[in-house]
């Protein structure tokens, strides 16, 4: 009998000990889970949000620029581009092919298409063209049944009404290349976001560019789109206005067309207002906006005329006769001539061991 007691408060302790330990266990277990549901419940909804919800940027509108009566200059036009989602269409080909019908596909984009859904997700639109008209919008969406995965998207495009007239004032917006994307501004990587390249579009680029909007979309766990949570519009770009005469400066480029290559400068000499700022011959930045054919830029890249160099600020000529006027003024102010000093001209001057000739030397110089 006192061995059998002895057993049962052994088994008792050893029975007492194990329900302690599981007690504690189970503690341990149900005081973690309430830590991780109840006291960290913000930080994982959140990390969870994370990964349900993207955000995105959205590109801004370009701000306007108007020269100083407040014509526009630079403008903002609607883009209406063809997209195709192939996981919409059971045969891609054929509705290339369709849609190759209406608004005349070549062979290279037709193998750009093919090369950009393969690389991209099922569920990712591919830029089918960009800059549509009014008309090819139309004939697609009248031929929707025949398209399947075939949405239009609308968009903008910068346009410069002066054309070729204000091209290297203005100047033109091109896409951002991989030496000018910075971690500072995301929004440079936008697909499609142009930049200022040239002109007032280059050095007024911070102003004009704008503040990039946001948009929460949810998505799975694949990164498919499921819906649009919400939506901030960024801020458009400011306008910026210019001391130019709009007037004034296609008459001044019409005049220059009449030259071979030539630039010319207006201002106000009291305030240094630039009036008009022409040089010919010019080219057409809205070319350059849309997407520039390579045939087209190298022959404005082998032009001898060099229609891309803004000649009016960016050319390095001999002063001239312009600049007798600064010598005889400086001559008048230092004393060493008079009002009534007067200058005979043979066709050359000697001035040490050379011999310099001017335009009139064969017909005895100007006298």
């Amino acid at each position: 009998e006192r061995g059998d007691n002895e057993r049962y408060r052994i088994l008792t302790r050893r029975t007492l000990m194990l329900g302690g330990l599981q007690a504690g266990m189970i503690s341990l277990l149900v005081g973690r889970m309430y830590y991780l549901q109840v006291v960290e419940s913000g930080r994982y909804q959140m990390l969870a949000d994370d990964n349900r919800i993207s955000m995105r940027l959205i590109a801004p509108s370009r701000g306007l620029i108007v020269d100083r009566a407040g014509l526009v200059v630079a403008n903002n036009d609607q883009n209406f581009r063809a997209l195709i989602v192939s996981e919409q269409t059971r045969d891609v080909e054929r509705t290339l092919g369709v849609l190759s019908g209406i608004i005349q596909l070549s062979p290279s984009e037709v193998e750009r298409i093919r090369h950009d859904l393969v690389r991209r997700r099922r569920f990712v639109p591919v830029t089918v063209r960009e800059n549509l008209t009014w008309e090819q919008v139309s004939m697609i969406e009248v031929n929707a049944p025949d398209l399947p995965g075939v949405i239009i998207d609308v968009g903008e495009v910068r346009s410069y009404p002066l054309a070729d007239q204000a091209a290297h004032l203005v100047g033109y917006v091109g896409a951002v290349s991989e030496s000018e994307l910075s971690d500072d501004d995301p929004v440079l990587a936008l697909p499609g976001f142009k930049m200022g390249k040239s002109g007032v579009e280059k050095t007024r680029d911070a102003d004009l560019r704008g503040t990039a909007g946001t948009s929460e979309m949810e998505v799975n766990a694949y990164g498919r789109t499921i819906r649009e949570l919400s939506r901030e519009a960024g801020e458009r770009g400011r306008k910026v206005t210019l001391t130019i005469d709009s007037e004034l400066q296609i008459a001044a480029h019409k005049r220059l067309l009449q030259e071979r290559s030539a630039a010319a400068i207006i201002m106000d000499a009291q305030s240094g207002a630039v009036y008009a700022l022409a040089s010919a011959p010019g080219y057409d930045p809205n070319v350059f906006s849309k997407g520039i054919p390579s045939d087209l830029w190298k022959a404005l890249l082998d032009d001898e005329t060099t229609p891309l160099i803004n000649k009016a600020i960016g050319g390095q000529y001999p002063p001239g006769s312009t600049f007798k006027l600064a010598v005889a003024l400086a001559g008048l102010e230092s004393g060493a001539i008079g009002l009534d000093h007067s200058v005979t001209c043979n066709g050359t001057f000697q001035l040490g061991d050379h011999t310099f000739y001017c335009d009139a030397y064969k017909n005895g110089g100007h006298g």
